[in-house]
C-alpha cells in the first residue's frame, strides 16, 4: 500500500542487471515548472527489459524504472499554468535539452543531452513521479490503463512520420506483441488497403485478427510466396516489431520493388544483420529506423480517442508493483503475453 507518511513512497529500483529491491524512497518535489503525478498505471515496455539486463546504454543505475503511465496530478510548480491538482494526466518521457544542434532542427529524439523519464531519471514504476510541464499532457475521459498505452503509440506514430504510407499500400508487419498490433492498427488507420501480421503465437495472431489485421500467418516455415495471397506483387511496407535480427534479415525478401523495410523493434546493441547492397540497389529498397517519440503524443491521443487504435484488449497481464520482478518475467519470457502494466494505485 501507499506509505502513510506524506514525505514517502514506494517504488521498485534496480540496482544492478537483473537485481531490484521494492523501497522506501522520498516523495519527489516539484520544481517551479514541474508536475507531480499520482501514478495509476504504468506499462513494461521493451526498454525496461533492456534496462532490467544492463544493456541499455543510457540507463545507470540505481534507478527507478518506467516511462509508460497515466495518473493524477497532486501538485504543481509555482509556474506551472496549465495544470491543476485533480487532472488526469500522462507524459512524454523525453526530455530534449532544445538548444542542441539537433534540437534546433527539429529531431529532438536525437538530443546531444537527452533526458528521459524511467531512464536516465526516476520514472514511474512508483507511486508518485515528477515530470516537466512541457511533457504533460490530460488524458481526459480515457482510462489510466489507455492512458498509459499512448506513449507506445506515439513511438508508433513517430515513424509512421518517416516511412510515408501510401493510400492502398499492402503493408506485413512481424511481430504481433503489443506494438506489432499498434503497428498494424496504426497503418491500417493511415491508408494501406491491407495489412498483414506475422507471429508464432497463435493466440497473438488470434489479437492480431481481432483487432482488424486482414491476414496472419504463422511464422514457422513462412516464405514471401505463401503470403502472395495477401499482396501478389510485395508489400510496399515491411515493418519488423520483433527486434530479433534474423527477422529483420529475412524480411527484406517480402517487400515489393521501391518497398521499405521499416526497423521498429530494438535490437540488441551489439546485434548486426546481414542486407545485400546490390538488392538495394537494384531493387529501389529503403530501410528505415525510427527511435523513440519526436513531439508525436497529441497525434496518438487523438487516434486512441478517435477510434482509429484500439489499445485496451492489449493488457493481458496487471500486476502489484511489489511483484515487480515476477512482472518483468513475464513480460519477456511468456510468448502469449502481450502489454503487462503495473498497478501501481492498488499496491
Amino acid at each position: 500500500m501507499t506509505s502513510t507518511a506524506t514525505n514517502s513512497m514506494t517504488a521498485a529500483q534496480i540496482t544492478a542487471p537483473r537485481q531490484s529491491r521494492i523501497i522506501e524512497a522520498e516523495r519527489p518535489t516539484p520544481g517551479p515548472r514541474d508536475v507531480l503525478i499520482e501514478v495509476a498505471r504504468a506499462g513494461v515496455c521493451g526498454t525496461d527489459i533492456h534496462i532490467w539486463h544492463g544493456d541499455y546504454e543510457l540507463a545507470k543505475f540505481p534507478l527507478i524504472p518506467g516511462h509508460e503511465f497515466a495518473g493524477t496530478v497532486v501538485a504543481v510548480g509555482d509556474e506551472v499554468t496549465r495544470y491543476e491538482v485533480g487532472d488526469r494526466v500522462t507524459a512524454d518521457p523525453n526530455v530534449p535539452c532544445l538548444t542542441c544542434p539537433e534540437c534546433q532542427r527539429n529531431a529532438f529524439n536525437q538530443c546531444h543531452d537527452l533526458k528521459a523519464l524511467g531512464v536516465t531519471t526516476n520514472g514511474a514504476f512508483a507511486h508518485f513521479m515528477v515530470a516537466p510541464e512541457r511533457n504533460v499532457f490530460p488524458i481526459g475521459d480515457l482510462s489510466f490503463q489507455d492512458g498509459a498505452l499512448i506513449e507506445p503509440l506515439a513511438c508508433v506514430v513517430w515513424g509512421l512520420k518517416r516511412v510515408h504510407v501510401q493510400p492502398g499500400d499492402h503493408a506485413i508487419v512481424f511481430g504481433a506483441g503489443p506494438m506489432g498490433c499498434l503497428l498494424m492498427q496504426a497503418v491500417k488507420g493511415s491508408g494501406a488497403s491491407s495489412v498483414t501480421v506475422v507471429d508464432r503465437s497463435a493466440k497473438r495472431l488470434e489479437m492480431a485478427a481481432r483487432l482488424g489485421a486482414d491476414h496472419v500467418f504463422e511464422a514457422d516455415g513462412l516464405t514471401p510466396e505463401a503470403t502472395r495471397s495477401a499482396a501478389p506483387h510485395g508489400f510496399e511496407l515491411v515493418a519488423d516489431a520483433t527486434g530479433i535480427p534474423k527477422v529483420m534479415e529475412g524480411a527484406i525478401a517480402y517487400a515489393r520493388p521501391a518497398g521499405t523495410l521499416w526497423v521498429f523493434g530494438v535490437a540488441p546493441e551489439s546485434a548486426t544483420f546481414q542486407l545485400s547492397p546490390y538488392e538495394l540497389f537494384r531493387r529501389d529498397l529503403r530501410v528505415v529506423g525510427t527511435f523513440a517519440i519526436n513531439r508525436t503524443f497529441q497525434e496518438a491521443i487523438a487516434m486512441i480517442e478517435g477510434g482509429v487504435v484500439n489499445v485496451a484488449p492489449l493488457v493481458s497481464h496487471t500486476v502489484p508493483l511489489q511483484e515487480f520482478e515476477a512482472g518483468l518475467e513475464l513480460a519477456e519470457h511468456d510468448p502469449d503475453r502481450m502489454k503487462v502494466q503495473f498497478d501501481v494505485a492498488g499496491s
